[in-house]
C-alpha cells in the first residue's frame, strides 16, 4: 500500500478520533481553568487522537504557544517540567485533604485512597525534567 493511500479503516474511525480529540482538548482547556481539574492529560490524550485522524489538528496542539512545549516535552522524553510537577503534587495533596475531610472515610478506603494518590505522585516525580531546547 502506497503511504498516501489510506489504512484499511481510516475513513470510518477518522472522524471518530477527531470528536474523540477535540472532546479531550475541551476537557483539556477546562481543566486550565478549573484548579482542581487536569490539563495536561486530557491533551497528551487529544494529540495521541490528532496524530491517528488530523496531522493539521495535531501540529496545532503541538505548536500551541501555551501547551505545546510541554506535549512535545513529553512525547519527546516523557519529562514533565518541574513546575508542572509542582503543581500536580499539589493537586493530588489538596485534592486528598478535600477528599478525607469530607468524606471521612474508613481506615481502609483512606489508605487505599492515599496509596494511589501516591503512587500518581510518585510517578509524576519520577519523570525526568525537559532538556533545555537551543
Amino acid at each position: 500500500m502506497d503511504e498516501g493511500q489510506d489504512r484499511p479503516g481510516s475513513r470510518l474511525t477518522r472522524p471518530l478520533w477527531i470528536a474523540l480529540g477535540l472532546f479531550f482538548v475541551a476537557l483539556g482547556f477546562i481543566g486550565a481553568l478549573l484548579p482542581l481539574m487536569p490539563t495536561t492529560i486530557f491533551l497528551i490524550l487529544a494529540a495521541g487522537c490528532f496524530a491517528r485522524s488530523s496531522p493539521r489538528l495535531e501540529t496545532w496542539l503541538l505548536t500551541h504557544k501555551r501547551f505545546g512545549p510541554t506535549l512535545v516535552a513529553w512525547r519527546e522524553e516523557g519529562a514533565i517540567p518541574r513546575k508542572a510537577k509542582i503543581f500536580a503534587c499539589s493537586g493530588i495533596a489538596f485534592g486528598y485533604a478535600v477528599f478525607w475531610w469530607t468524606a471521612r472515610p474508613t481506615i481502609a478506603v483512606d489508605l487505599i485512597v492515599a496509596l494511589v494518590m501516591a503512587a500518581c505522585a510518585a510517578f509524576i516525580l519520577s519523570r525526568p525534567a525537559p532538556r533545555a531546547r537551543p
